[in-house]
C-alpha cells in the first residue's frame, strides 16, 4: 500500500513524496483512514514507528478547509515535553510547506508576549505542553471552545510526569463534540480510565505488543560496582572499547547525576553534551541540535530524551542508571535501532539493580544477556580524582596501618574535621600551649607551686588564705559541698572572716527626734 491509497490530499502527498517516503508504516496505514473519517482513535505503538506522521498528515488534509479565528485554535496537540512539542512543529513545517497554515508552539522557557502575538493572529494548529497551555487560558488570552480535533500524544509519559490532572482540565475546556486522537506506548490502569472517559467509541489501532523492544537492537547488561566512581570508570572503558560507535545517548535517573557524568566525561576528554529538565530552554535546544548534527557524539540525558525524539541514527544507548520503571527501559532502548537500523543497548547493573532488571525482563518477555568478558572494575583501579573524598581518606588511613573506621554520631562527625592536639612531650613546639610562666597569673590567686602539699599543712596555717582550719585531718571532698555541721565547726566563735565586709561596719545611732 502507498500513501495515495490512504485518502490524503494532493498537497500532502506532494510533501510526502518530496521527503522521500513511499510506503506508510503499519501505524500510519491503519490510523490515517480513521482520522480522515473523523473518528476517535486509540493508537498503541512504540516510539519510532512513525505515529507522529499518523496524525500530522491527516490533520493537514482536514485543515485545508476553514480558517482560524483570533485566540481560538482549530486543533490542539498536547505533548509532555518541550522537545517533543518542537519536534511535532518541525513535522508540520516539513509536510505543510505548501499550505498557508498558522502553527503556534506554547512551551515553557519562551516569553508570553511572543506567544500572545501568535495567538492573536489566529492559529490553525496549537502545539503545547499542559502547564503553559493552562497558564494562557487562566490569563484569558486563549479560548479552547473552537477546538475541532484534540491530540494527546505520549499519554503514558504524561502519567509519569504527573500531567493527568492537567489533561482532565483541558478535556473539560474543549467542546464535547470534538474528535480525539489518543496515542500511548503502554496502557496502565490510569490511562485506560482516561480513554474510557474522554474517547467516544474509539477505533483501536495496535501495531505491536505493548512494552516490547525492537528486534534490531542488541541488548546486554554489564556488571558494575556499587560506588559511583566505579560506574563512571566502567562507562569510560565501555565508550572507548565500543565497536561501530557513531553516537550514543547515556541515560541517568536523576538530573543531578546527569550533571556529574557530563562533567566527568568532559574532564576525561570526551566530546559530550547534557540534557535534563532544569536546563534553560535555549541550552536544551542547542545541545539537542548539536547531537543531531553530529557535532557532539555523546549526550548525557535524563528521561526527557527517552520519549519520541526523532534522532534516527543513534548507534548506542547506555543506561548508566537502570530505570526504576520497566516502561522507561523500553523507551530508552527505542532511541536506537530506529527505522530498521541496528543498534546496541548496554546497561550498567549494580547488585542493587537486580530487582529492577528482573522486572524489565518480565515486561519485555525476554532475558537480557550478560556481556562477555571481564568488565568488573576494581575500586582501587579507578581514577583517584574520580573517587569521593571519604574513600580516598580511608585508603590513606589503611596505608598508614589505621583501621579506617568511620566515626559515628553527629558531634563526633563534626569533631573529626578539627585537628587534634598532640599529647605530652610529643607535642610540637609550634603547636604547644603557652607554659604557666608565659601566662599572666591572676593577682588574687597564689601560684600553685608555692603552696605546700595538703598533708604538710599545719592546723594553724590559714586555709585558702582566708580562715584557720579547725581540724587538719578533715579534708573536704572535691566537688561536693561540706556537711552543715562541719561548716559550723569551721566557723569558730570570734572568727568573722566568713562574713561580708559591709556587715562588720559599725552602726551609728540616729539622733533623738530624728
Amino acid at each position: 500500500m502507498s500513501f495515495s491509497d490512504l485518502g490524503l490530499s494532493e498537497k500532502v502527498l506532494a510533501a510526502v513524496a518530496a521527503t522521500g517516503y513511499t510506503t506508510p508504516t503499519p501505524i500510519q496505514e491503519q490510523a490515517i483512514p480513521h482520522v480522515l473519517a473523523r473518528k476517535d482513535v486509540l493508537g498503541i505503538a512504540q516510539t519510532g514507528t512513525g505515529k507522529t506522521a499518523a496524525f500530522v498528515l491527516p490533520m493537514l488534509t482536514i485543515l485545508e478547509k476553514g480558517r482560524a479565528r483570533a485566540r481560538m485554535p482549530r486543533t490542539l496537540i498536547l505533548e509532555p515535553t518541550r522537545e517533543l512539542a518542537a519536534q511535532v512543529k518541525e513535522n508540520f513545517d516539513r509536510y505543510g510547506a505548501g499550505q498557508k497554515l498558522n502553527v503556534a508552539l506554547l512551551i515553557g522557557g519562551v516569553s508570553f508576549g511572543d506567544q500572545d502575538a501568535k495567538l492573536t493572529r489566529g492559529v490553525d494548529v496549537l502545539i503545547a505542553t499542559p502547564g503553559r497551555l493552562l497558564d494562557h487560558t487562566e490569563r484569558g488570552g486563549l479560548l479552547l471552545t473552537g477546538v475541532e480535533l484534540l491530540v494527546i500524544d505520549e499519554a503514558d509519559r504524561m502519567l509519569d510526569m504527573g500531567f493527568i490532572p492537567d489533561i482532565e482540565r483541558v478535556c473539560k475546556l474543549v467542546p464535547f463534540t470534538r474528535q480525539t486522537l489518543f496515542f500511548t506506548a503502554t496502557m496502565p490502569p490510569e490511562i485506560r480510565r482516561i480513554t474510557e472517559t474522554f474517547l467516544h467509541n474509539p477505533q483501536k489501532v495496535e501495531v505491536s505488543k505493548p512494552a516490547t523492544t525492537a528486534v534490531t537492537v542488541t541488548q546486554c547488561q554489564v556488571p558494575a560496582g556499587r560506588e559511583a566512581h566505579e560506574k563512571r570508570e566502567l562507562l569510560r572503558r565501555l565508550l572507548r572499547e565500543a565497536k561501530d560507535l557513531k553516537n550514543a545517548i547515556i541515560f541517568c535517573n536523576r538530573k543531578r547525576e546527569v550533571a556529574i557524568v557530563h562533567k566527568s566525561l568532559q574532564k576525561h576528554g570526551f566530546s559530550v553534551g547534557a540534557l535534563h529538565g532544569d536546563m534553560d530552554q535555549s541550552a536544551r535546544t542547542a545541545a539537542l541540535e548539536q547531537f543531531r548534527k553530529g557535532e557532539l557524539p555523546l549526550l548525557v540525558a535524563s528521561d526527557v530524551a527517552a520519549r519520541g525524539l526523532d534522532i534516527p541514527e543513534v548507534s548506542h544507548v547506555f543506561n548508566f542508571d537502570v530505570p526504576h520503571h520497566p516502561d522507561d527501559y523500553v523507551h530508552r532502548v527505542g532511541r536506537t535501532g530506529r527505522a530498521g537500523r541496528t543498534g546496541m543497548a548496554i546497561s550498567l547493573v549494580t547488585p542493587l539493580d537486580q530487582k529492577s532488571m528482573v522486572a524489565i525482563e518480565k515486561l519485555i518477555g525476554q532475558s537480557i544477556p550478560r556481556a562477555e568478558g571481564d568488565y568488573e572494575v576494581n575500586a582501587e583501579a579507578g581514577d583517584a580524582s574520580e573517587r569521593p573524598r571519604e574513600s580516598r581518606g580511608r585508603d590513606r588511613e589503611r596505608s598508614r596501618g589505621g583501621r579506617g573506621k568511620p566515626q559515628r554520631g553527629g558531634r563526633d562527625r563534626e569533631r573529626s574535621h578539627e585537628p587534634r592536639e598532640p599529647r605530652g612531650e610529643a607535642r610540637h613546639a609550634s603547636e604547644a600551649r603557652p607554659s604557666a610562666e608565659a601566662r599572666p597569673a591572676p593577682e588574687a590567686r597564689p601560684a600553685r607551686e608555692a603552696r605546700p602539699p595538703r598533708e604538710a599543712r599545719s592546723s594553724s596555717e590559714p586555709r585558702n588564705g582566708a580562715r584557720p582550719q579547725a581540724n587538719a585531718s578533715h579534708v573536704p571532698s572535691i566537688g561536693r559541698p561540706e556537711p552543715r555541721r562541719q561548716r559550723e565547726a569551721d566557723n569558730e566563735p570570734g572568727d568573722h572572716s566568713h562574713l561580708p565586709a559591709f556587715l562588720l561596719r559599725p552602726v551609728r545611732s540616729s539622733p533623738a527626734g530624728a
